[in-house]
């Protein structure tokens, strides 16, 4: 009888609590996940939108601008610099520069190469 009860126990408040467990794992993985992505698609938005903007600049003025600061003054480039680093390497004003966004919660981040770079390190 004592081990029919304690049965009872198991199957009536320690599986629910186990399945509610497994339940709570799996959704904070998913949100975990879907951060993740939304990050991603983030950086890439921004360095799409300073890409346009280098590259409208150079349609319109005929060279592409020495630094990122141009762009932000004559072309309404407003990323959030909070959130992102921004890397502007200028080469040559008929050559596109190499533009790279990083995030700023990234733990290690690589050093610019040249002087063209642009947020905090």
């Amino acid at each position: 009888m004592i081990i029919q009860s304690r049965a009872k126990i198991y199957v009536k408040i320690i599986f629910p609590f186990a399945m509610f467990l497994i339940v709570l794992a799996l959704f904070v993985l998913a949100v975990s996940e879907i951060a993740g992505k939304s990050e991603n698609e983030g950086m890439h938005l921004t360095e799409e939108s300073i890409r346009r903007a280098a590259v409208q600049c150079y349609a319109l003025e005929g060279f592409y601008p020495a630094d990122f600061e141009y762009l932000k003054e004559h072309y309404a480039v407003r990323p959030d610099e909070r959130k992102y680093i921004i890397y502007y390497t200028y080469t040559a004003s008929n050559l596109m520069p190499d533009i790279d966004v990083l995030s700023a919660n990234a733990a290690a981040l690589p050093a610019p190469s040249d002087d063209g770079a642009v947020g905090e390190q």
